[in-house]
């Protein structure tokens, strides 16, 4: 495999997009040039994390480094370390990809617009959509299918995008949808 190996996806989430690029690497995953571990607010980095979790780590690592986290971040070295074989077991359930794969991924994504809660459901679909698109771009169909299932099965916004807006406002009322009061007398 050469080393030019990659895919570009993008993640929306209102006005917020996100692109991430996903090549062939050790399992690195940047935000804004940052580790994943830094997103801010850090009471939703776990909605972060989801693509990751979900999948299992193996997806991201190569197997050749064995139980070596990249710099995928100390939280995930705490959190996983118990799992022997790195299949992490997510409310309950294991990850739902049993296969083993040698196609370790590194993801960089850029993100603009919208806010802080915006830009973080950009990022989880973008990492989500990246990893797909490079199994099937370089890896195998069945691979990316079990893969894809089990995103959707976790949470669909994962992999499609949410196409609500804020409604603009009308005159007569001081909402979208709201009037003004009426008086009779």
């Amino acid at each position: 495999m050469s080393s030019s190996q990659s895919v570009q996806c993008f993640g929306k989430k209102k006005t917020a997009t996100a692109v991430a690029h996903c090549k062939q690497g050790q399992g690195l995953i940047k935000v804004n040039g940052q580790p994943i571990s830094l997103v801010q607010p850090e009471i939703l980095r776990f909605k972060v994390y989801e693509p990751v979790l979900i999948l299992g780590l193996d997806k991201f690592e190569r197997e050749d480094e064995g139980k070596s986290m990249g710099q995928c971040g100390e939280w995930m070295g705490r959190h996983t370390a118990a799992h022997a074989n790195l299949d992490i077991v997510f409310f309950g359930h294991e990850s739902l990809t049993g296969f083993s794969s040698t196609a370790g991924v590194d993801i960089r994504v850029r993100v603009s617009g919208g806010g802080h809660t915006s830009q973080v459901y950009a990022i989880r679909q973008a990492i989500a959509k990246s990893i797909i698109a490079y199994y099937q771009k370089f890896v195998d169909e069945h691979s990316k299918n079990q893969l894809k299932q089990a995103l959707v099965a976790y949470d669909r916004t994962l992999l499609v995008a949410d196409n609500r807006r804020c409604e603009p406002k009308k005159f007569g009322g001081k909402g979208a949808r709201s009037r003004f009061q009426k008086s009779y007398r």
